[in-house]
């Protein structure tokens, strides 16, 4: 049986443990509550009854949640490679997501400028054909060029035909603007997820790495350490001081908080032989 399954079958035996602790409780807790119990004066033995239970399920509730940081460890770092691929694989989808979006968005604002801009230049344009054929009318009847007044007069009647016209299609092309306003909120809501999702992805993946490179310092520690008992070793050999040795400080990484010195070399070294030391 491997690591993780002994750990996984010690969770499930205290899991069960803790049940059963609870289980007694229950009636303890109603105990303390009967008011028979308080007219016997044995409150203070049924509460030192129920402490003792409750010291014992919350010492199983806290072994059972270190029980559960140590095998997520251990499988995140057996599965290390199949996750990371998948990691890696949905933040390309969510940054092509986003990348697709931004195209998406790009061409919207592409469009909405030009329906704005289109928009201000046909009423412009209307109202001020609608100006000139009002001034065209205007200086025809002061100069009292009947030709030019019944000219202007049908000028001005269309260039107010097409200033109404103008009018209904900026109220449309306004419609048509809201719309694309609308979309391009929709569409950077949806960057917005898919940045987020991305960075949450990320961070899992920078923690399943960094999970990793723990085990790599260690490991590598440890190889460190198997050169420092040979070398701790030949120095006692050779009947030398191991001096520099003796600063030895090293860190170790992961769910344990200590660090590993000079003792670990002696200690190693007492393991080797002369041929130990001579095989390098």
């Amino acid at each position: 049986m491997n690591e993780i399954q002994e750990l996984i079958g010690r969770r499930e035996r205290l899991t069960i443990e803790m049940e059963s602790v609870r289980t007694e409780m229950l009636p303890i807790e109603a105990a303390l509550e009967s008011p028979e119990v308080i007219e016997q004066g044995r409150e203070r033995e049924v509460r030192d009854q129920y402490n003792e239970r409750k010291r014992k399920f919350d010492s199983l509730d806290l072994e059972i949640h270190a029980l559960n940081r140590k095998i997520h460890r251990r499988e995140n770092l057996a599965n290390r490679e199949t996750l990371m691929a998948g990691y890696v694989e949905a933040m390309a989808n969510w940054k092509a997501d986003e990348q697709e979006l931004n195209e998406k968005r790009q061409s919207l604002c592409t469009r909405l400028d030009q329906i704005r801009q289109q928009a201000q230049e046909d009423i412009a344009n209307a109202r001020q054909a609608e100006t000139e054929a009002a001034t065209a009318y205007a200086q025809a009847v002061a100069w009292g060029d009947t030709e030019g007044e019944k000219a202007a007069n049908a000028d001005a009647q269309k260039a107010a035909k097409n200033l109404n016209t103008a009018t209904e299609q900026h109220r449309r092309q306004h419609l048509i603007i809201t719309a694309l306003e609308q979309e391009l909120v929709t569409v950077d809501r949806h960057i917005t997820e898919a940045q987020e999702e991305h960075k949450k992805i990320e961070r899992t993946a920078l923690l399943l790495a960094h999970m990793a490179l723990e085990e790599n310092w260690n490991e590598a520690a440890q190889a460190l350490l198997d050169a420092g008992g040979k070398l701790w070793a030949a120095y006692r050999l050779i009947d030398r001081d191991q001096v520099m040795l003796f600063k030895l400080v090293i860190p170790e990484e992961g769910e344990n908080f200590g660090s590993w010195n000079w003792n670990e070399l002696s200690e190693r070294a007492r393991q080797h032989t002369v041929q130990d030391v001579l095989a390098m």
